[in-house]
């Protein structure tokens, strides 16, 4: 088994750089990245690098950007860089011709303490259900998506007033480490993984726009976790004078209101609350529809209703 393997890492978002950086920094060899396509982004729809690409290209490193992780070529090229290992953060899903390639075989960061929150959205779903805890967990590949022998794992507590971004940032930042401590086990032949018994009722599947409008019905604090664990990204909504009003940030206050789950109440300057189930929710940071993301006050100021 060599010293240094040498490395493939393939991921496309932020959420990856830093693991990237990370074997960088631990002096693992990296002949070459993949990542997505290059997209059209912004209003002037100009084509855009995905952020791992750009730091890869600041490195030096080679960088493939297959349409198909099947296509021949991408294949054979692939093949020609000898890695003895590949790092997976934040990509997408890989045919076995790419994870059975390497030797020491194909290890993937997952942003939960599998096998919770298997899928596609960990970080968001672990708030949205009002967990204190939660993590990151490395595992080696196979063919059920999220399901291979884990590797290690860290566990990640969520505060209160943590967010989908800011948690994000934490388990960002611990992967990275995790991954390098994980390849240097590798490399020294030091690891013992451990097989994912049974499967967790804890789910993270892909989040659509739909499933981010506010139910007004339930308990404020679950409302309250549903705005933060959706907060910055996708953004949990409302419908407020039959406009879109996208919420990012809210307090809840469980005083029992008589107000029907969904009247909104205002003093003009203050506050914009919302009864629910059990009480109030004060919206605090909105983006009305057409508009720029405010706080409430600076919401008020121009509120005409």
């Amino acid at each position: 088994m060599p010293d240094h393997p040498r490395i493939i890492f393939m991921g496309t978002p932020d959420f990856a750089v830093p693991s990237l950086q990370a074997i960088l920094d631990a002096g693992f060899p990296v002949p070459a990245v993949i990542t997505a396509p290059d997209r059209p982004a912004g209003r002037g729809l100009q084509m855009k690098a995905s952020p791992v690409k750009a730091f890869a290209e600041s490195k030096g490193i080679p960088v493939l950007q297959p349409e198909k992780l099947r296509d021949p070529e991408f294949l054979h090229t692939l093949l020609s860089y000898h890695a003895d290992l590949q790092v997976v953060v934040a990509f997408r899903m890989l045919p076995e011709v790419v994870w059975s390639m390497p030797p020491l075989g194909t290890l993937n960061l997952h942003a939960s303490l599998l096998p919770d929150y298997r899928g596609a959205a960990p970080i968001n779903h672990a708030i949205l259900q009002g967990e204190t805890e939660t993590g990151v967990t490395t595992f080696f590949l196979q063919h059920a998506i999220d399901t291979g022998d884990i590797i290690l794992q860290e566990k990640v507590a969520i505060t209160p007033d943590d967010t989908a971004g800011t948690l994000h940032d934490k388990l960002m930042q611990t992967g990275a480490q995790l991954v390098r401590k994980t390849v240097e086990a590798i490399a020294t032949g030091a690891v013992q993984p451990v097989p994912q018994w049974g499967n967790s009722s804890k789910t993270a599947p892909k989040i659509f726009r739909e499933d981010c409008e506010i139910n007004w019905d339930q308990p404020v604090e679950n409302i309250r976790n549903f705005v933060r664990g959706l907060s910055p990204y996708p953004t949990a909504w409302t419908t407020f004078q039959d406009k879109t009003l996208k919420v990012f940030s809210c307090s809840a206050e469980p005083s029992g209101s008589t107000k029907a789950a969904g009247s909104f109440e205002t003093d003009g300057e203050t506050y914009l609350r919302v009864a629910g189930a059990d009480g109030w929710v004060y919206l605090t940071d909105i983006q009305p529809e057409g508009k720029k993301r405010m706080d409430i006050q600076a919401y008020l100021r121009g509120y005409r209703g």
